[in-house]
């Protein structure tokens, strides 16, 4: 039986619009003028309103050679709802306004037949922007390929009832507040970098930096430590939606990044 998992922030985070988002979609790209690279394994992206981190957007999904890709892993942070694991999604379709996209049922079974994994409610899924803002990029990069998403909410150790937007960090020795933030964001942009999951959570407990995906990326270091090819992270675009010159002032920052296979690791693993 199928159950679809309605667009349901279309029309408020993003126009609900076919037309005028594949016009969006299709102009940030343009723009970011990259080149698909068969090389990228996977990609980290702002899950903001289109207004907002649409464009920054474009730089991660930019990268995508769609070709010989079958299935997308797609990891968000959960909002509103509290678990200490990772939920599953218990749609078999996921709605976007230029396209349907199918659930990789079999490995959503798989992933449950572990036991690691709970099940969220389709209200939840529903409620929870984090994915959903990856959908029309998805939908759009992968048109005329088959593709199967398999949706993944990351939980968190501690409740995410935690301020998430009331950080304040300011180093004089930057200048201005908004250099002081950009510093702060690229510290913990290059320790991703690095791939070295040890590194962020002492990055994130030193300094407390809300960085909204920290839970799916420190999974996403944790997956590329143990994986038999050797995957290196590189960030391709920051910005901030405001700079901010007073401690009054407020501004969310935004990055994207593609994930490739390290070419140089794979020679040396060949030597």
């Amino acid at each position: 039986m199928e159950r679809v998992r309605r667009a349901a922030h279309a029309g408020s985070w993003y126009t609900n619009n076919a037309k005028k988002l594949e016009e969006e979609l299709d102009g940030w790209l343009g723009a970011a003028g990259l080149t698909k690279s068969p090389d990228v394994r996977g990609v980290i992206a702002p899950h903001a309103g289109y207004s907002y981190s649409g464009r920054c957007a474009a730089y991660a999904f930019g990268n995508i050679d769609p070709t010989n890709i079958s299935r997308v892993f797609l990891l968000g942070p959960s909002h509103h709802y509290y678990t200490p694991k990772c939920a599953l999604t218990k749609a078999t379709v996921y709605r976007t306004p230029i396209g349907d996209l199918p659930v990789d049922q079999e490995a959503i079974e798989e992933l449950s037949a572990t036991g690691k994994f709970e099940f969220m409610d389709l209200s939840v899924d529903e409620a929870e922007h984090s994915m959903e803002m990856h959908l029309p990029y998805l939908s759009k990069v992968f048109q005329g390929h088959t593709v199967k998403v398999v949706p993944i909410l990351v939980g968190a150790l501690s409740s995410q009832s935690e301020a998430m937007f009331s950080y304040s960090y300011y180093d004089k020795k930057h200048g201005a507040i908004h250099k002081s933030i950009e510093a702060l964001d690229r510290m913990g942009m290059e320790i991703i970098e690095t791939g070295d999951p040890v590194a962020f959570k002492q990055y994130l407990q030193e300094y407390e930096n809300t960085i909204c995906g920290r839970h799916p990326i420190s999974i996403f270091l944790h997956m590329l430590k143990h994986c038999s090819t050797k995957i290196k992270i590189g960030f391709v675009r920051y910005e901030q939606s405001s700079q901010c010159k007073s401690m009054r002032d407020s501004s969310v920052s935004y990055a994207s990044a593609a994930a490739k296979v390290d070419a140089s690791g794979e020679e040396e693993n060949n030597d």
